[in-house]
């Protein structure tokens, strides 16, 4: 059995095994090395804070360029209702003003998005029944009608497009 004094011996033992002189984290010359160090790292997060500020910076006079609209003015779009054209000339006008808008912009907003979804749907839907109409050689006043409802419905695409590029341009 082990006595408290043998346990006490075991630990006095431990202990003068220790050295006598604690070693230091280090010496004179590595504290030097150090503190010099400390100013050099200083400055380099100087440089970074200073460049990540001249980043915002550019940022910031990009955001306030496009804001007060120095980019392009969004294009007129063609006349959607002209008393001499026919519907497909009206469409076919309108139609290419269209085509050289963006597909998708940057920023939208849902309720345009989501009127602009319906009417190129229902002009899909259009199509389709101007196609199986004219496969099955419907009467001509049947497609008419289907053509004057598609041009009707680009018409409408086009207003809600272009008050799009209004809004998307005046932000």
């Amino acid at each position: 059995m082990h006595t408290e004094l043998e346990q006490q011996q075991a630990v006095a033992r431990a202990l003068r095994e220790l050295p006598d002189d604690g070693a230091r984290p280090y010496d004179w010359r590595e504290f030097q090395r150090r503190a010099h160090a400390g100013p050099a790292a200083g400055a380099r997060v100087a440089r970074m804070r200073a460049l990540a500020a001249v980043v915002v910076v550019g940022l910031a006079v990009m955001a306030t360029a496009i804001r007060l609209g120095a980019g392009p003015r969004p294009q007129r779009p063609p006349a959607t209702v002209a008393a001499q054209a026919t519907p497909a000339e009206d469409d076919s006008a309108a139609e290419q003003w269209l085509e050289t808008l963006p597909r998708e912009p940057a920023l939208v907003r849902v309720g345009t998005r989501a009127a602009i979804a319906t009417l190129e749907d229902h002009i899909a839907q259009v199509d389709d029944l101007l196609s199986s109409e004219s496969a099955s050689r419907a009467p001509a006043a049947r497609v008419n009608a289907l053509q004057q409802e598609r041009a009707q419905l680009v018409n409408s695409l086009v207003q809600v497009r272009y008050a799009e590029t209004l809004a998307n341009a005046t932000r």
